[in-house]
């Protein structure tokens, strides 16, 4: 932990940053210097307070012990338990600032692809797109399309989305990794059960102070969007493709008609992606954090089982079951949600 002199000289730095013009051309550098400037300045305050009272609990024992008056030494005793009981007041302040917060994003982006299972699991992988969406707006939450990528047969190939509001990340939080399905699919005349998956990755989205994109790194392409089948549903080629070439990350976005938009969305799926990579690598538990998140899309890697000929939900990591498949699917997650957040409040820190 940093000693009090070096909060002392960070406070100075950050004091002068504030100071200089270029930084209220940024919001997000201001906002974040501003915050540390407040987290410092409290912190500074609390231990030049704990300073203080350990300084005068050691001058009141010496009094209690070198006072030959006993009515002196009783209003040294007195004055001592008031110090103590601040002084304990003070640490518990000083814990609290220094204790780590969860830093809960306020935008995220959804990543949802069709996995194991051809036609079948595109079909739920549309489905469950449809609930997140249904869900997340029940909770006034922004929903912005980045790509939507759709088969033939009206399934969804890749579907990635833009969740804005404080209680996206928080609603989505455990939802990344493998989702299996089993049902009957509507074209299988015997009635076999047919097992699928789809994969899910929910990535915060980053500042732009996080990741710094250099125009020289990127490499950007225009193309016609297009529909189920290639079908064109643009004149245009508003539809933009985005490679950054130092990590080989491709982004594409499609759903806006105008070119600029496309490519702003693009720019901050691109910037999330790549801050995804290297929060990964920093934390080396696993090659790349959407891997960790998604795995292969094999059957067997599954964090939750939508069994539809018994109308029951399985979340594996909780050892819970859900009934009502249908209510679920048209966006009444709460009860999962809420059970797996609570699952995650009891686990050891």
């Amino acid at each position: 932990m940093p000693s009090t002199e070096e909060y002392r000289e960070e406070l100075k730095s950050i004091s002068e940053q504030l100071s200089n013009p270029e930084i209220t051309k940024n919001p997000d550098k201001l906002a974040d210097l501003s915050r540390r400037h407040s987290f410092l300045s409290q912190v500074i305050a609390v231990e030049d307070r704990i300073a203080e009272l350990e300084k005068a609990l050691s001058e009141n024992e010496r009094l209690i012990e070198e006072e030959s008056s006993e009515e002196m030494k009783e209003m040294a005793r007195e004055e001592q338990q008031e110090l103590r009981q601040e002084l304990e007041r003070k640490q518990a302040e000083r814990k609290n600032l220094l204790t780590p917060k969860k830093d809960i994003p306020k935008e995220v982006m959804v990543e949802i692809r069709a996995g194991a299972g051809g036609e079948e699991a595109g079909l739920f992988a549309y489905e469950l797109w449809q609930a997140y969406i249904s869900f997340l707006e029940n909770k006034q939450v922004s929903i912005s399309v980045i790509n939507l990528s759709l088969n033939d047969s009206g399934g969804l190939k890749e579907g990635i989305f833009e969740a804005r509001g404080k209680e996206a990340y928080k609603a989505l939080e455990y939802e990344s990794g493998v989702h299996r399905v089993q049902r009957v699919p509507e074209t299988e005349k015997s009635g076999r059960i047919h097992t699928s998956t789809v994969t899910v990755a929910v990535l915060p989205v980053p500042k732009e102070v996080d990741i710094d994109l250099q125009d020289n790194d990127i490499e950007m392409e225009t193309f016609r969007s297009s529909g189920p089948g290639g079908q064109s549903v643009n004149t245009t080629d508003s539809a933009v493709r985005l490679t950054h070439i130092p990590t080989g990350t491709v982004v594409e976005c499609q759903d806006e008609k105008s070119q600029l938009k496309n490519r702003q969305k693009a720019y901050k799926l691109l910037r999330t992606k790549i801050y995804e990579t290297k929060r990964a690598e920093e934390h080396a538990q696993a090659s790349a954090e959407r891997r960790s998140q998604i795995g292969t899309g094999d059957r067997s890697e599954k964090i939750r089982t939508y069994n539809f000929p018994q109308d029951r939900i399985t979340d594996h990591r909780v050892g819970k079951n859900f009934p009502n498949i249908e209510r679920v699917m048209s966006g009444a997650l709460s009860p999962i949600v809420n059970a797996l957040d609570e699952y995650n409040q009891e686990l050891p820190e």
